[in-house]
């Protein structure tokens, strides 16, 4: 580990642990593969990670986030490939000899020692003099608002308390990378919200490299510079929040990243910049050009519920639009009411089910829809996707 001084410069950490020169990330991760008996865990991942990135690894379990991120700590060897850190392949190197620190899900905090000792732990290990250990100590309590409660032991603090204890703990030895395992699962929802603005706060502030795992979206989408979604051990897309919700590379990452309804559709028909698809729960449906190429015969229009609009009477006449807008008829099966928004489940008549998010803009009911209500939903083909099938 290291015991650098720490830097309050995005930018300027950037430019020191990265290779201006080359343009060389931080992080280099080539081909990695990990084998357990006849379990491929993590099979061929190649990745960068750029210095002052927070970047998530998201997925479901069993998909290899976890063990891909106890190789970057040194708590497995990749069977193959290559794990670069500033240039430096550390792949086969020991945890107590990489710049790194890990964060782990249950804190793993000492329950005999105080807050001020179990930050300390790591310092006193690496031989750091007394006087210096108080007061990097005494940093990490004001950087992690922990200010009178250096004398308490775990079990005297609450779930936000001891996650923090955890933090500055990982932090305390300045490392060059620091790796979140789930940090956040065990906080309820407010705390879990106020917690990752505070995460995001102090690694702006630190201009630090983190790598979070998690299997939460909303957590890897409003933390993360870049999001990478792993399934059966392979990286699936390595895209900013907004590109992976917004466009999706396969069906997959569609349905598991956010809400989406989906028709299978067997035939295309190009007009202009444009497709006339036919559906088999839709109809025939127009929608916007792919930007990857799909089967001919095969494929699926991806639509997400907040795109689609919801009328009594249907769309407004536009000129020039008539043609360009999907229109589908139905009636309300289910009314889901969320606060900010509600969420209708719309029985088409062509015997599909689609889904309809709603922002809730008036305080009453006066706009809202009732079940059995008929309905028109209806979308742009701008707000479709076409997905291989």
């Amino acid at each position: 580990m290291t015991d650098e001084l720490p830097r309050t410069d995005a930018a300027a950490h950037a430019a020191g642990d990265a290779h201006p020169a080359t343009g060389e990330p931080l992080l280099r991760i080539e081909g990695v593969a990990k084998t357990f008996g006849t379990f491929r865990a993590v099979d061929g991942v190649s990745l960068d990670i750029k210095a002052g990135e927070f970047f998530a690894l998201l997925g479901p379990s069993g998909c290899g986030k976890t063990t891909l991120l106890r190789m970057l700590a040194g708590f497995e060897a990749p069977d193959e490939g290559r794990i670069l850190l500033g240039g430096k392949d550390i792949a086969q190197a020991l945890p107590h000899e990489r710049p790194i620190n890990m964060m782990f899900q249950n804190y793993a905090l000492f329950p005999h020692l105080s807050v001020r000792d179990n930050i300390a732990f790591g310092l006193k290990r690496a031989g750091m003099a007394r006087a210096d250990i108080a007061t990097r100590v005494a940093e990490m309590v004001a950087l992690v608002k922990l200010d009178g409660l250096e004398k308490r032991k775990p079990d005297q603090l609450s779930g936000g308390q001891r996650q923090r204890v955890a933090l500055a703990r990982a932090l305390a030895r300045r490392p060059q990378l620091l790796l979140l395992d789930e940090p956040l699962a065990a906080l309820d929802k407010k705390l879990r919200e106020n917690t990752q603005g505070e995460l995001m706060e102090l690694q702006r502030r630190l201009g630090m490299t983190f790598i979070i795992v998690t299997h939460d979206q909303e957590e890897a989408m409003t933390m993360a510079d870049r999001i990478g979604v792993m399934n059966a051990g392979k990286l699936a897309q390595v895209a900013g929040p907004r590109e992976l919700y917004e466009a999706p590379r396969s069906r997959w990452i569609a349905e598991f990243v956010g809400d989406i309804n989906l028709f299978d559709a067997e035939s295309k028909l190009r007009d202009g910049h444009r497709l006339v698809v036919g559906t088999r729960d839709a109809g025939t449906l127009v929608v916007a050009e792919p930007r990857q190429p799909v089967g001919e015969s095969r494929f699926a229009v991806a639509i997400r519920p907040e795109k689609i609009k919801l009328s009594r009477r249907g769309p407004v006449s536009e000129a020039g639009h008539e043609n360009a807008i999907n229109r589908l008829d139905g009636v309300i099966a289910d009314v889901c009411y969320l606060g900010g928004t509600t969420t209708y489940k719309v029985k088409l008549d062509t015997g599909g089910l689609v889904q309809a998010s709603v922002a809730n803009s008036a305080r009453l009911d006066v706009d809202a829809y009732s079940l059995n209500q008929q309905i028109v939903a209806w979308f742009s083909p701008d707000d479709c996707v076409v997905l291989p099938s």
